[in-house]
């Protein structure tokens, strides 16, 4: 029976026939650590959708600076589309006049 090696530092090794990968011999231990690591920072990408709580690798105290970047960055980008809606409502108002 022929094994493929796949990850050679962590042991692992797929088995073409059944399809799975399994160790050969080794712990998972450190893949499971890594694999713990990407889902902290999957859920703390979810998580940043509500806009509240702070980031897992942020400094203490920044609970609220997503909802305030948000804000500002809204009223930013709704100063620019209003300007931009103005101006073209100006120059046909000039246009037509």
């Amino acid at each position: 029976m022929a094994y493929v090696i796949v990850l050679p530092e962590f042991g692992l090794v797929a088995d073409p026939l059944a399809g799975i990968i399994t160790t050969a011999g080794e712990s998972l231990s450190p893949v499971a650590d890594k694999v713990s690591v990407l889902e902290a920072s999957a859920e703390d990408l979810v998580n940043m959708l509500s806009g509240e709580g702070n980031y897992v690798a942020s400094f203490p105290g920044r609970e609220k600076t997503l909802a305030i970047g948000g804000s500002i960055s809204a009223f930013w980008y709704g100063l620019a589309i209003g300007l931009l809606v103005a101006g073209v409502i100006a120059f046909q108002l000039i246009k037509v006049g």
